[in-house]
């Protein structure tokens, strides 16, 4: 299976995954056995210290979708993250698909920009 872990800066894709990151890849890799996993870091988007870990998006791409509807997907992903979402990863994106699913459609849609928090505010007085 193809797996990455990807922690994003403003300028460019860096290889390196946080303790976060690396956790999340391994409880998806251990639940799922995904034929393609992503997790990508994309706090750098949000009004958080430089070096969080606190926004995610996953793509998983697993056999133990087939057959499974989009809310179960994301429960699923939900609860095998459940500590992760406890303590301190406030927001996470999921694209939960079938192999065959990705097979046909392999495009992942890029996250909006951050209209939240100070990023936001200062925008509005400007």
């Amino acid at each position: 299976f193809r797996l990455l872990t990807r922690r994003m800066s403003s300028k460019s894709a860096s290889s390196s995954a946080g303790p976060v990151a690396a956790a999340i890849a391994k409880k998806l890799s251990d639940a799922f056995a995904p034929v393609f996993l992503d997790v990508i870091n994309e706090s750098h988007m949000h009004s958080v210290p430089k070096n969080s870990e606190t926004h995610f998006k996953v793509v998983v791409v697993s056999d133990k979708f087939d057959g499974v509807g989009a809310l179960q997907r994301h429960r699923m992903v939900n609860t095998t993250l459940k500590d992760e979402l406890e303590s301190g990863v406030h927001a996470l994106s999921i694209r939960a698909k079938t192999p065959a699913q990705w097979s046909k459609n392999s495009t992942v849609p890029q996250s909006p920009a951050c209209l939240g928090g100070s990023k936001h505010d200062q925008k509005q007085k400007q």
